[in-house]
């Protein structure tokens, strides 16, 4: 087993004080001072780790990314038809490890500011192209080619809305009752739409 450096072992604890604080505070508002607070550090620690509040989102994001996609694979790990990998892509965006009240209210914090930052747009386009890729390897399989764009924009539409929905409520978040009115959702659209029978 590989030993984490101490560096990692400390990216992690900022990271995670700043998915705290950004949560608490809001992105716009909250302090690099705030966030070193949070994690028990300093803010020249935070400055030498990350250097601005931008890079610090961007380190973020890429954490959240690179979960989402361990999570992906671990849904599609199994997944034989169409149809079920089209249903593990929903379970992973709405994984428990995923959906938490503290990285929604992050993740939509990130989505408001990435047009005014280059580099959090870049991101944004590489996860939105990403998770259009996935959803449209499936839909080809599963759905007359005329009605596969609407779909994989509807379906990518209704995930992004819960995750904006949530950000906004109190108290935590039901990830199970996320995973199953999604997968409701997703089924109910391509009932009316007519999935191949090789899904």
């Amino acid at each position: 087993m590989t030993r984490r450096r101490i560096r990692d072992i400390r990216n992690d604890e900022l990271i995670e004080a700043a998915i705290e604080a950004i949560h608490q505070k809001g992105f716009v508002t909250v302090t690099m001072a705030e966030i070193a607070r949070t994690a028990g550090a300093s803010a020249a620690s935070i400055n030498y780790y990350f250097g601005s509040k931008d890079q610090l989102m961007e380190k973020t994001m890429r954490r959240l990314m690179s979960l989402l996609r361990s999570r992906l694979l671990a849904h599609l790990s199994g997944s034989e038809t169409p149809r079920d990998r089209l249903l593990a892509i929903i379970d992973a965006n709405f994984d428990d490890q995923l959906l938490t009240a503290q990285q929604c209210s992050v993740w939509v914090q990130f989505w408001a500011n990435a047009p005014y930052a280059p580099r959090l747009a870049r991101l944004h386009r590489i996860n939105q192209h990403r998770v259009a890729s996935h959803l449209r390897h499936e839909l080809r399989q599963l759905v007359e080619p005329a009605r596969q764009s609407a779909l994989r924009a509807s379906i990518q539409a209704y995930m992004d809305g819960v995750w904006i929905e949530l950000a906004q409520r109190a108290g935590p978040v039901d990830a199970t009752h996320a995973r199953q009115a999604a997968r409701e959702v997703v089924l109910t659209l391509l009932d009316g739409h007519g999935h191949s029978p090789r899904g």
